[in-house]
């Protein structure tokens, strides 16, 4: 099949690994449950690079990569806020702000479309440096909470998250709303 690539495949087991690394760490197995979203998170960069490398861009890709990112960073923002979850959770007001971004870009983006037609908005860098810094803080978090560690890490990383979330989303206002230049009247 032509949409079954290496890439599409890799994506695919990106989603099918979250409902496990969910089962894992409420089960409290904190190293499997690290491993798992490890493994999900590498699938994220690999799937991109496979893609461009062998050629197998598709447009099922297009779509089904950014939904699997979305759904992997939802759900471990969700259960690293949970009480319970270990001695690095992650704060409820940090959670709602980057849910709450990503459920304005996805808005914006369906407004956009259904309102002026449809178009395209490639990935931003300050995306994709978000997506990492999450993952990074995501793992972090998971690896000193399976440590039974609190970390300073962990809020560095949670404040450097907001900062990319913060710049991200800027840019992404840009990118919809461009400004443009007024010049003198003649």
């Amino acid at each position: 099949m032509k949409y079954l690539t290496a890439a599409n495949q890799l994506t695919i087991l990106r989603v099918l690994l979250i409902p496990a690394f969910v089962i894992l760490l409420l089960y409290g197995y904190r190293g499997w449950a690290l491993i798992t979203f490890f493994t999900a998170g590498a699938t994220d960069m690999l799937d991109g690079l496979i893609a461009r490398t062998t050629g197998q861009k598709t447009d099922l890709g297009a779509w089904l990569d950014p939904m699997a990112d979305k759904l992997l960073l939802v759900t471990m923002f969700i259960v690293l806020t949970l009480p319970g979850i270990g001695a690095n959770r992650l704060p409820l007001w940090f959670t709602i702000l980057v849910i709450s971004r990503d459920v304005a870009i996805v808005a914006t983006v369906a407004v956009i479309n259904l309102a002026v037609g449809p178009r395209t908005f490639r990935p931003s860098v300050f995306g994709k440096i978000a997506t990492a810094t999450y993952i990074v803080t995501g793992v972090v978090a998971l690896y000193f909470n399976y440590l039974d560690r609190p970390s300073g890490l962990v809020t560095i990383l949670i404040y450097a998250s907001l900062v990319i979330t913060v710049i991200s989303a800027a840019h992404y206002l840009t990118q919809v709303f461009p400004v443009r230049q007024v010049g003198p009247s003649s």
